[in-house]
């Protein structure tokens, strides 16, 4: 069984860790000659995008496939890299799985969200992915694939979490009245993924999002209970000097609902909220 992941990152990785214990073999595309070489070290076949019939090669035979990488002005880079060298290999893949983002519903006040709610991004960057989502379930539709979307909120995990902001003295409380986000942990994508992997649907749209959507200051409140530090102080949001990244963040409040990826593919997270998934990070010795 093999996979090819478009964009190696953060949950990209953790993904084909989790399939390579199953026995998958893993294929990849690398941004740097530096980050190719760390993969070939770990056995990951790496693949220039650019050249179609190295792509084709790579995709001969392959069972899954998975995008991470976010769309650019022109589209998303993987849909004009893959498709191509599909046809080109005439493959199959059983599953392809297209990472995108909660972003893509913006601001609601902090009513409930579905996969099923009007898409009314605010960001470029949320645009974006409403047209990669559209792009990636047409390319399904009219090659015969099978195409599923995820929308991700915030991702956190051992490296990536408030724990290590803290540690780092970086860690705020910034305080807007009534904002929540809803996050998820990285190990909790994956099972997610896994779950749809082992059941394929063509079509289908998931929030991967955990239990509780909550505000940001409780979590960073947690994470200094948890390692025994002072909490940092409250930063009132229109006090701060925010980077105009932050300010488009916090200009989105909304509560993630989980209950397809539930209800369809009986998906559960190991940690249902930020309390579990901090004290895990820490267990482990993040």
């Amino acid at each position: 069984m093999r996979l090819f992941v478009f964009g190696l990152g953060y949950v990209g990785e953790a993904f084909a860790n989790a399939l390579r214990a199953r026995g998958w073999e893993i294929a990849a595309t690398a941004r740097t000659p530096q980050q190719a070489q760390a993969l070939q070290a770990k056995g990951v076949s790496v693949v220039d995008p650019g050249d179609r019939d190295a792509m084709a090669r790579v995709l001969t035979g392959v069972n899954a496939i998975l995008v991470t990488a976010p769309p650019g002005p022109d589209g998303c880079p993987a849909l004009e890299s893959i498709v191509p060298a599909l046809a080109q290999a005439q493959a199959f893949p059983d599953w392809i799985g297209y990472l995108s983002t909660t972003g893509v519903y913006g601001d609601f006040d902090g009513r409930w969200v579905f996969e099923t709610s009007p898409l009314k991004a605010q960001s470029v960057e949320g645009a974006r992915r409403v047209g990669a989502e559209r792009d990636w379930q047409e390319v399904g539709r009219g090659m015969g694939l099978t195409v599923t979307v995820f929308r991700l909120p915030g991702i956190y995990g051992p490296g990536r979490s408030a724990l290590d902001r803290l540690r780092a003295g970086e860690g705020r409380r910034i305080v807007k009245p009534g904002q929540v986000f809803s996050r998820i942990h990285v190990d909790d994508i994956v099972s997610g993924l896994l779950a749809s992997l082992d059941k394929p649907r063509a079509g289908g749209v998931y929030n991967l999002v955990d239990d509780e959507p909550a505000p940001p200051q409780d979590v960073m409140e947690q994470a200094a209970r948890l390692l025994g530090a002072p909490v940092p102080p409250d930063l009132p949001f229109n006090e701060l000097g925010l980077s105009p990244a932050t300010r488009r963040f916090y200009a989105e409040n909304k509560r993630v609902s989980n209950a397809r990826v539930k209800a369809e593919l009986g998906w559960r997270p190991a940690y249902p909220t930020y309390r579990e998934g901090l004290q895990a990070i820490l267990n482990a010795g993040g």
